[in-house]
């Protein structure tokens, strides 16, 4: 299913050239190999903990802090 989405001018240059760059055949290609790299970078930052981290919960709170 694709859809439509509204861009500058300027933005669409930028694909085009980004496509080029990356030998994509659509900008659908590449603005996913885009931010499949940007969201791997960003998941890799958890390192061994990734996965394993929970929301903080008030009983985490240490009670002698003053």
């Amino acid at each position: 299913m694709a859809t439509t989405i509204e861009i500058k001018h300027e933005t669409q240059r930028l694909l085009e050239r980004l496509k080029r760059e990356l030998n994509a055949r659509s900008y659908d290609e590449a603005l996913r190999k885009v931010l499949k790299e940007r969201l791997d970078i960003i998941d890799s930052m958890f390192g061994v903990d990734k996965g394993r981290i929970s929301q903080f919960e008030e009983e985490d709170r240490m009670e002698d802090r003053e």
